[in-house]
């Protein structure tokens, strides 16, 4: 089962720039958005044991967002889409993949050239919100060799909110305790003072990360 920890004390970040961090990517753009809907998960690729894990990470990371999952999506069916596969061609075969990602045969190329694992797409409606978002893993020997209950938390908090494209080069969302893997308290307390009512569901100023800052003390 997925472990999220309890709520953590508030020097988890030294100040509003390590927040703002989280959010800036390599251009140097700040971009936040949360999910303007529920996430309707679909899983591919898998077995029934897999599946069960990784909707259940799902499932806790949006609990610890103050939301729950949804059997489906009023406008798309499934909103979130994970995909596993041995070798990223075999995407190119699942039916109608295409349409819903577009330019998917020149993203495959591009993902083998670079030799990566794992890819995440997000769709975005007209204020900005997350609508949807497409998680592919090439379960190569790395991603083969990490825990099913550790990658499918890993992978839930990356798709919870749209984090930097370098938000988690240095450093994982998650730690290694006595108690085993663990969503990093800092995380935690971030996933949910993102998705406080009174804040948007995206924002470009890095002003938001201020504000994003002031309430980790309310979750400690």
């Amino acid at each position: 089962m997925s472990q999220i920890s309890p709520p953590p004390a508030p020097e988890g970040f030294s100040g509003p720039e390590a927040v703002a961090d989280l959010f800036t990517r390599a251009e140097g753009d700040y971009l936040f958005a949360r999910w303007g809907r529920l996430q309707a998960p679909v899983v591919f690729g898998a077995e029934d044991a897999t599946i069960a894990t990784f909707k259940g990470a799902l499932e806790a990371v949006a609990a610890l967002a103050g939301r729950n999952l949804a059997e489906t999506d009023p406008e798309l069916g499934a909103n979130l889409m994970v995909f596993l596969c041995r070798d990223w061609s075999e995407l190119e075969a699942v039916p109608g993949l295409d349409r819903l990602v577009p330019g998917l045969g020149p993203l495959l190329a591009r993902l083998g050239a670079a030799q990566a694992n794992q890819y995440r797409l997000f769709r975005f409606d007209a204020a900005g919100a997350i609508r949807a978002a497409f998680m592919f893993l090439r379960m190569d020997t790395h991603l083969a060799a990490v825990p099913a209950e550790v990658l499918a938390l890993s992978q839930a908090v990356q798709t919870v909110l749209l984090w930097s494209d370098r938000a988690f080069t240095g450093r994982s969302p998650l730690a290694q305790t006595s108690r085993g893997v663990i969503l990093r308290p800092e995380i935690g307390a971030l996933i949910r003072a993102a998705h406080d009512p009174a804040l948007p569901d995206m924002a470009r100023d890095p002003a938001h990360a201020l504000r994003l800052h002031a309430r980790l003390t309310l979750f400690s």
